[in-house]
């Protein structure tokens, strides 16, 4: 299973769905070819809104930590943001913590 880090939290709602969309985007041509895939934003970002549960990293981390642990690598989208984000940092941080090989992916060409 690829454990997909994107970012995510943003003072702007705006750039949080945008962020969200990208993410679902990018999982979905993974999926398409053939992979298994979790993206915590596609799965999170939901829940968040439908549930009020908190949309940053400190509320995930648990939850991603035991996702990272399952997984077989970390894929990093290199998107707008992702180099500033904590959650991403913090995501391939646990990820060599654990022994997961973290790839980077750019943007173009993946989910767009």
């Amino acid at each position: 299973m690829i454990y997909l880090a994107t970012p995510y939290s943003d003072a702007s709602p705006n750039v949080m769905s945008a962020r969200f969309v990208l993410a679902c985007g990018v999982a979905g041509e993974l999926l398409e070819r053939g992979e298994v895939v979790f993206s915590p934003i596609a799965h999170g970002h939901p829940i968040s809104l439908y549930s009020g549960a908190a949309r940053d990293w400190r509320f995930w981390a648990n939850s991603c930590r035991e996702m990272i642990g399952l997984a077989s690598k970390v894929i990093v989208v290199r998107m707008p943001g992702w180099d500033k984000s904590k959650g991403v940092a913090a995501e391939i941080a646990i990820a060599l913590e654990l022994g997961k090989p973290v790839e980077y992916m750019d943007l173009e060409g993946a989910g767009e």
